[in-house]
């Protein structure tokens, strides 16, 4: 199953992609659950999928207005460094253990919507990733249980403003309106193992990234697993698996985002998240 959030009739919303529509989901469930953190948290996707099975769409994939696809997660854990290439390219050693950063839900915006260069800095870089969100809550999950965990696979843009990133992670990571989510959500189940994708990130229609996922230094059960030891995962929850090579800032001459720019993270199975670059 396919799911996206957006705006509709200016209220936010939800519902099941089925071809080039959207069957709206709420008015199914009579507003039980208004968006899609509040049906994972209620273990209602198997519900979804039997009401909407059949129905035609009620809105045209075009007209939407997009969410993050998750518009309000709990969590928004990132992982740095979790590709050899990417830790090559950068000079970095390989870390112990997965290391994460967090982010903050405002940095969340959905596809078709814009990125924001801030004012403050012109060094502007992108990293397309895999993200995870989660379905089950959980602490301590082992290794083994992980993947049962995992409501569906989307595509992220860890927007990262390198001058402020290099003496404090935290605020290169957290500026508003930088974190691209979307443009849906497909279920654990259709994507099946996922290490067997393939990330491709284009600015201007120019590739600059493209990895399989079998390529992760930790797998998404191990991060899982690091993540939930630290902190109590919940449905809804977004975990960012990392970047590969291919970064603006690591090029030569460096390669930054600026107002006009058009970013596109491909992920084989998930579809394509797309977003226009403006200044503050």
């Amino acid at each position: 199953m396919k799911l996206a959030s957006y705006v509709a009739d200016g209220n936010p919303s939800f519902g099941v992609v089925a071809g080039d529509g959207v069957i709206d989901v709420p008015p199914l469930t009579d507003g039980k659950f208004p968006g899609l953190r509040q049906a994972l948290a209620a273990h209602a996707l198997a519900d979804i999928e039997r009401l909407t099975a059949g129905r035609a769409p009620d809105r045209a994939l075009s007209t939407l207005q997009f969410l993050p696809v998750v518009p309000d997660p709990q969590r928004i854990v990132c992982v740095g460094i979790n590709y050899r290439s990417h830790a090559e390219e950068t000079g970095r050693d390989i870390s112990p253990a997965p290391s994460v950063f967090l982010r903050l839900a405002d940095t969340l915006l959905g596809h078709g919507q814009a990125l924001v260069r801030p004012r403050v800095s012109d060094k502007f870089d992108f990293e397309g990733e895999l993200a995870v969100v989660i379905g089950r809550p959980g602490r301590h999950v082992s290794e083994a249980d992980a993947l049962g965990h995992v409501a569906g696979y989307t595509c992220f843009v860890d927007g990262s403003v390198r001058d402020y990133q290099k003496f404090s992670v935290t605020s290169g990571k957290n500026f508003p309106a930088t974190g691209p989510l979307g443009p849906i959500m497909v279920t654990a189940d259709e994507i099946g193992d996922p290490t067997r994708l393939m990330l491709v990130t284009r600015l201007n229609g120019r590739e600059m990234q493209r990895s399989g996922t079998d390529l992760l230094i930790y797998s998404i059960a191990q991060i899982i697993k690091f993540v939930s030891d630290f902190t109590s995962l919940a449905p809804g929850d977004i975990i960012a698996t990392g970047t590969p090579a291919g970064v603006g800032h690591r090029r030569t001459p460096p390669v930054w985002m600026k107002p006009g720019d058009i970013l596109e993270v491909e992920i084989s199975g998930i579809g394509t998240l797309r977003n226009p670059v403006v200044a503050e």
